[in-house]
């Protein structure tokens, strides 16, 4: 060991026992620990040894290594100092005191309690093989205190008659027992058992027990139990045993105690019944072919010891018997469309009494006996199916027998259609401790002849459509029904009042309600299908959940939609829990949308799987609008090309009317002032057709070619069109004198022309005669100036005057300037010839 470990060892020598060189020293001093008592003072002294060199004022005092303040401390005199602590359970280490710091001594302490009174000592002693072992168990309450000390319990037995005392010892702060070996049990002798506990704080005893050596015993169960049926006697058991312990050393008391196989209740034998040495017991008032556990125990006869454990269980049968009651018949009747479709179902009577051998069945109709069936099987339910006509009634009888013998008959009636007797009000059901509780309000109106005889209950899963059902009392509203249903699947729930009717049984109308035991969220959402989108809506459908996986009854769907892309959803549609169709309005059109649909119950929500759809661009009727119009624009299209085909001529005489042709007309010569002459030279007729929008002069272009002489003019049918005039037609008609008139109107008003004729015939000299003017008698359409000549007449001499001045200004040279619009005769040169010749005949037409 290193110097460290050396020193330390030294020290702690030097405190536990002093030394030689040391200078003070503790009392109460100990070679070992001082036990200090909690919550108690506790006193120690330092003294200095004779010729240490030190007073009282150098003593110091350490607890754990903690210097204790000097108020505490109380000075004896010159060469001691004492100091007073309050022990405590954490106090426990070294107590040192030194004198200057240069020599030490100190002594250890331990605080903790004195040991507390054992009480409610026992003994007991088991049975090994047939004897009493003579090992000795004693068990006793220490107490709830902790001693913190080392402690020991000892445990005293003393025998009476040998006056020899046995003891044991459990070093244990807290022991709670304590074998002590007697070597032989005593039997038949006083024992006297007590228990003394001691530490360093002191010592208890606790009282003493004193009795007899069976009292202390305690035997094994009994052995070999059997349970035997008895064949002829069905309502009871034969319990048989052996013992297993000689009568000399204990003489024994039995106990049996049984129950029904089927129940935890146990059913106990008067232990007057069982006392004494016997080692068989017969058990009466059983119910016949039932199985029954049977247990037994054994004590002292006098039961002043212990009693032995139960036995193992053993189990035995009653005998059969005769069925003490009818099975419980029941009918499900499902409506078609002709007949009724009965299904008879029934169980095993509650007291079959036996093994099921068969059933009789019997149905009659009508009072007249339909069928008889004898079905042997051994099933604890049965059903058989029949169709029943809606007119007919039926009674049915069920038997079932054993191999003792047939139980009561049971009936069922059921009648017509639509005559049911009358059912309970008010049905309701709720929940409690995981159970379904049905209560309903009892039957007040009873038909003639009827009387209420029980209750049945009757509950179907849904939808696996598996039927249970029970009876209850006619005293009976309320009720708990006895079957496993199961959580999260629905159950219809019905009541039916049993009437009894002379010898048969029928039942009432039932009042049905479907019911959970416990209720949870479906496990999926509804599957959302659009079927009929428009323009701004879109209609919504879905189906309805499947019943045995929507786990509770539905409160509502919850309807969420939104634009595709943007998944911002609006604001939810909330909707019965019986609608599976929704019309969403005010979408927008030509867009996608998604929708989902959420079904919910009072256990929870669950969504269903996205849908997506895209609403039309175009509203109902829209499009069919718009290809109707199509369609007949083009129907008028059509209609109207083949019309202006068919009537193009019409079409084209109204928008271009026909300028008459002068080569087709006879012109009636007529003058206002001279009169006319028919006869019109024909001969040397040259005819000009001239443009009124040339804007040239027509007597300056045809010069050359119309060398005319002076006062010899001898010329035929000049004409003037519409817009123009001549150099002698009315000015009324010029265009050039009329502003407003355009050529649309011209083309509206009667077309009509006129012919002056001027000239000389061979041989006669031309003494500025007058023209001569002449009126067309064309097939077309008259000229305007023609049209309205009774407005020329009406007009008076001022009008004439006009025509004639016109011409007058022609002969005379008047008019030399020409433009578009108009039409005048320039004068010529007068030439003369020595020869007379014809005078040259030409015409002027004029068109616009």
């Amino acid at each position: 060991m290193d110097t460290s470990h050396h020193f330390l060892l030294l020290m702690l020598l030097h405190y536990a026992i002093g030394s030689n060189e040391s200078c003070v020293k503790i009392l109460p001093d100990s070679n070992s620990s001082i036990a200090l008592e909690v919550g108690k003072n506790f006193t120690a002294t330092c003294h200095l040894l004779e010729g240490s060199g030190y007073t009282s004022d150098d003593i110091e005092w350490n607890l754990k290594d903690l210097s204790i303040e000097k108020q505490f401390y109380r000075k004896i005199n010159q060469t001691a100092v004492g100091v007073t602590v309050n022990a405590s359970s954490d106090m426990s280490g070294w107590l040192r005191c030194s004198a200057a710091k240069k020599c030490m001594y100190g002594i250890t302490l331990y605080p903790g309690y004195p040991p507390l009174k054992p009480k409610n000592l026992s003994c007991i002693a088991v049975q090994e093989d047939k004897v009493i072992s003579p090992n000795l168990n004693c068990s006793w309450d220490p107490g709830s205190r902790d001693p913190l000390l080392d402690t020991t319990y000892t445990v005293y037995v003393y025998v009476n008659v040998s006056s020899q005392t046995y003891k044991a010892d459990c070093n244990q702060r807290l022991a709670r027992y304590c074998v002590v070996n007697l070597v032989n049990f005593p039997n038949h002798v006083l024992l006297t058992v007590w228990v003394e506990v001691k530490n360093a704080l002191g010592s208890e005893r606790s009282d003493a027990l004193e009795e007899y050596s069976k009292d202390f015993a305690k035997p094994n169960p009994p052995s070999n139990v059997q349970v035997l049926t008895e064949v002829n006697i069905s309502t009871s058991l034969m319990v048989t045993w052996k013992h297993l312990i000689k009568k000399n050393v204990l003489t024994l008391s039995y106990a049996i105690r049984y129950r029904k196989a089927a129940s935890d209740v146990w059913v106990k034998v008067p232990e007057s019944f069982t006392r004494g040495d016997i080692e068989s017991y017969r058990l009466q008032s059983l119910e016949p072919y039932t199985p029954y556990v049977v247990q037994m125990r054994c004590i002292e006869e006098n039961y002043s010891g212990y009693w032995s454990d139960w036995s193992a269980s053993i189990t035995g049968n009653t005998a059969e018997a005769k069925p003490a009651s009818a099975p419980d018949l029941w009918r499900i009747i499902q409506p078609s469309s002709n007949n009724r479709n009965v299904t008879l179902v029934w169980k095993a009577p509650v007291k079959m009494n036996g093994k099921v051998m068969g059933y009789y069945l019997n149905i009659f109709q009508d009072d007249v006996m339909f069928k008889s069936y004898n079905i042997k099987t051994d099933n604890i339910s049965q059903m058989y199916s029949m169709e029943l006509p809606p007119e007919k009634t039926a009674s049915i009888e069920l038997i079932v027998s054993n191999s003792v013998g047939a139980s009561p008959k049971a009936t069922l009636f059921i009648p017509r259609s639509g005559q049911e007797p009358p059912g309970v009000e008010n049905m309701s059901w709720s929940v409690r401790d995981e159970k379904l509780q049905v209560e309903w309000t009892a039957v007040t109106s009873l038909c003639d002849g009827l009387h209420l005889s029980e209750y049945l209950l009757e509950w179907v899963n849904i939808p696996q459509l598996q039927t249970e059902w029970q009876r209850v009392s006619s005293s009976v509203t309320n009720t708990t029904i006895r079957g496993d249903l199961e959580k999260l699947k629905r159950y219809n729930i019905s009541v039916y009042p049993i009437y009894k009717y002379k010898t048969h049984f029928q039942a009432g109308r039932p009042v049905t309600r479907p019911a959970y035991v416990q209720q949870g969220t479906p496990e999926r959402g509804p599957t959302v299908k659009v079927d009929k989108f428009k323009k701004n809506s879109a209609e919504l459908t879905w189906e309805e959940i499947p019943l045995d996986i929507q786990h509770g009854f539905i409160t509502n769907y919850t309807i969420f939609y939104a634009i595709g892309n943007t998944k911002k959803w609006e604001s939810p549609v909330t909707v019965g829990p019986n609608v599976h169709s929704y019309v969403l309005m005010g979408l927008a059109s030509e867009t996608d949308y998604v929708v989902n649909v959420m079904v919910s119950t009072v256990a929870g929500s669950v969504k269903g799987m996205d849908c997506t759809f895209k609403t039309m661009k175009y509203g109902d009727g829209e499009v069919e609008v718009i290809v109707v119009v199509v369609c007949l624009s083009f129907l008028f299209l059509t209609v109207f090309v083949m019309l202006c085909l068919r009537k193009r001529e019409v079409i084209k005489k109204l928008l271009w009317p026909q300028v008459p042709d002068p080569s087709d007309s006879s012109i009636a010569h007529w003058s206002p002032d001279f009169p006319i002459k028919t006869d019109v030279p024909k001969e040397d007729v040259s005819v000009v057709e001239v443009d009124t929008f040339d804007g040239k002069c027509l007597c300056e272009e045809d010069k050359t070619v119309l060398p005319l002489k002076k006062n010899k003019y001898h010329s035929e049918e000049h004409s003037s069109g519409i817009g123009g005039s001549s150099c002698m037609s009315s000015p009324h008609h010029s265009v050039s004198d009329s502003d407003s008139g355009d050529s649309g109107q011209t083309t509206a008003s009667t077309v009509q022309y006129s012919s002056v004729v001027a000239g000389a015939y061979k041989g006669q000299t031309s003494n500025h005669q007058p023209p001569v003017f002449t009126r067309s008698e064309s097939t077309q359409p008259l000229l305007d100036s023609e049209e309205h000549l009774e407005h020329l007449s009406e007009s008076g001499d001022q009008s004439r005057s006009s025509y004639f001045r016109r011409g007058r200004e022609l002969e005379l040279g008047v008019g030399q300037e020409c433009d578009g619009a108009s039409l005048t005769f320039c004068p010529v040169q007068e030439e003369t010839s020595p020869v007379a010749e014809d005078p040259p005949t030409f015409t002027l037409s004029y068109m616009l």
